[in-house]
């Protein structure tokens, strides 16, 4: 690619996957980006707009996966250095003491995290690996909003717009939806990152995505700066204590396979204080502890918000590639790039995912096919 070239890129999807790539095509020179999503960051939570939704920390669900967690140790490097303090996003994170306990047997091979350790059995937690290493969590309205705005303030665009096919868009670039019957402006490139929108768009139609539904509650509870999780044996159970910086406590949670219901069940919420409590006393006010065993119903005046969220996975898991689709009046052919389906792991994954997009669209546009 010639320096004195500025290629037109448009990129599907504002959630953290499309934001975090945005950002890494707009800084890395050569370009001009546009992200085109029919949600952003500043919006009210909707169901449909899954990543604010997200707890969130930093556990890789890489396991023996040497490509994912390649992917994962180069996000946890760049938000490490954000996460530091006077570091750029300092505000957006919380750097913890995390302590795992698998009863699921797993080995999730996070031995290269700082300050690992593999702790003996609990006699009061049987049967569970137990390990705890230093990460952090993630303020993720916060975080989105903090993507955003240097993506903006790196001289990338936005539109609102719902985009039916990505013909739209490789004939008339993201601009048509922003100015009506507005002359097409060529595109280079286009790259898809629309989460659980994968399945509808047209162009991709990818019914290997479906949604794992899951449920949280929200605590205002600032004495806790720790981080506990119990991956379940059970299916569809996950129970995790995630602070953030704020003083809010994200607890959980469900993983729910096409589970498409889109609002708190209060049985599950009901279930989810009772699990997190058991794993987390500490998460009940001092003043209670100290005057007795807490209870269940100790934990209701904390509670902030409920809610739910669809984790765009993927059979196969995340699609990271290229094809290339024909221009109209046969102008020849643009590269589309795909970086979706990541399911639970947006967060942990999305730099490193981001630099796998922008490698693969270099490539592209310089022939390598």
């Amino acid at each position: 690619m010639s320096m004195d070239t500025v290629r037109n890129v448009v990129v599907i999807g504002a959630g953290v996957i499309g934001l975090t790539t945005a950002l890494k095509i707009q800084e890395k020179g050569g370009y001009k980006v546009t992200v085109i999503a029919e949600t952003f960051p500043s919006d009210p939570k909707s169901v449909r707009y899954t990543s604010p939704w997200a707890g969130a920390h930093h556990v890789s669900h890489a396991a023996a996966d040497v490509q994912q967690r390649k992917i994962d140790e180069e996000t946890f490097k760049v938000m490490w250095d954000l996460s530091a303090p006077g570091g750029d996003a300092e505000g957006c994170f919380l750097r913890i003491k995390e302590k795992e306990w698998f009863y699921d047997g797993r080995n999730t091979h996070l031995d290269w995290m700082p300050d690992f350790q593999q702790l003996p059995e609990d006699p009061l937690l049987p049967n569970a690996r137990i390990v705890s290493f230093t990460t952090f969590t993630i303020d993720t309205p916060a975080y989105l909003n903090y993507l955003l705005s240097r993506f903006l303030a790196r001289g990338g665009n936005v539109v609102r717009s719902t985009v039916q096919h990505i013909s739209q868009i490789v004939e008339g670039g993201a601009q048509v939806f922003a100015r009506g019957r507005a002359s097409p402006t060529p595109v280079d490139a286009l790259v898809v990152c629309p989460g659980l929108g994968a399945r509808t768009l047209g162009g991709v139609e990818d019914k290997n995505v479906f949604p794992i539904r899951g449920q949280l509650v929200v605590l205002r509870a600032p004495w806790v700066n720790f981080g506990r999780t119990a991956s379940h044996e059970k299916q569809g159970v996950w129970t995790y204590i995630v602070p953030r910086r704020s003083g809010d406590v994200i607890i959980g949670g469900t993983k729910v396979d096409n589970d498409w219901y889109p609002v708190a069940r209060p049985e599950t919420t009901q279930d989810i204080l009772t699990r997190c409590l058991a794993l987390c006393p500490e998460l009940a006010p001092a003043h209670v502890r100290a005057e007795r065993a807490p209870t269940v119903e100790d934990l209701y005046p904390l509670i902030q918000e409920e809610g739910c969220g669809f984790r765009p996975a993927r059979a196969g898991g995340i699609r990271l590639g290229v094809e290339w689709v024909d221009t109209p009046g046969k102008k020849g052919k643009i590269p589309v790039v795909f970086n979706y389906g990541h399911g639970g792991g947006g967060y942990q994954s999305s730099w490193g995912s981001a630099s796998v997009a922008l490698d693969l669209l270099e490539k592209a546009l310089v022939g390598e096919q």
